[in-house]
C-alpha cells in the first residue's frame, strides 16, 4: 500500500487521500475540492487527523466529471448524470424502473452526441483558420 493510503477497519477498500485522487485522476486539488463544494462528489471518510479520504467511487465520480465538462455540460446537468447513474447501480430495480432508467441513459447518449457534434463543428473552424493562417505566413504576397 502506498504511503496515504488507508483501509477502513470494516472493509478493505483502499482509500485515498485528496491529493492522491486528484493525482491518480490528474485533476488539480482545488478543481477536486471545487466538485465536493458543489455536491458532485463525498468523501468515504476522514483519517484521525481529519483529512479527508476518497474511494474507488469518487475516482470514478471525477472521471465521469472529467469527460463531461469538454463537452460544456453544467455542474447541474453532471449532478443529473451522476444521480441517474447511481440509480442505475441500485439493486432490486422492478423491470419498469429498469426501462425508466435506460431510456433517460438514451436521452443523455443522444444529448452527449449532439454536444460532441458541435465540438467537432468548432474543431474544423478553427482547423480552417489554422491553415488560412498558414498561407499567410507562406504566400509570399504577405511579406
Amino acid at each position: 500500500m502506498s504511503q496515504g493510503s488507508h483501509t477502513t477497519r470494516q472493509s478493505t477498500a483502499v482509500l485515498l487521500q485528496i491529493g492522491e485522487v486528484a493525482e491518480r485522476v490528474q485533476l488539480s486539488l482545488r478543481t477536486v475540492r471545487y466538485y465536493e463544494e458543489a455536491g458532485l462528489l463525498t468523501p468515504a471518510g476522514r483519517t484521525d487527523g481529519g483529512f479527508r479520504l476518497y474511494d474507488d467511487n469518487a475516482t470514478d465520480r471525477l472521471l465521469l466529471i472529467k469527460k463531461m465538462k469538454p463537452l460544456g455540460f453544467t455542474l447541474d446537468e453532471i449532478r443529473e448524470l451522476l444521480t441517474l447513474r447511481d440509480d442505475v447501480r441500485c439493486p432490486g430495480l422492478t423491470e419498469s424502473q429498469q426501462e425508466e432508467l435506460r431510456k433517460a441513459m438514451r436521452t443523455w447518449s443522444a444529448r452527449a452526441e449532439e454536444k460532441a457534434a458541435a465540438l467537432r463543428g468548432q474543431i474544423r473552424v478553427a482547423e480552417s483558420f489554422v491553415h488560412w493562417l498558414h498561407e499567410q505566413v507562406d504566400d509570399p504576397r504577405t511579406r
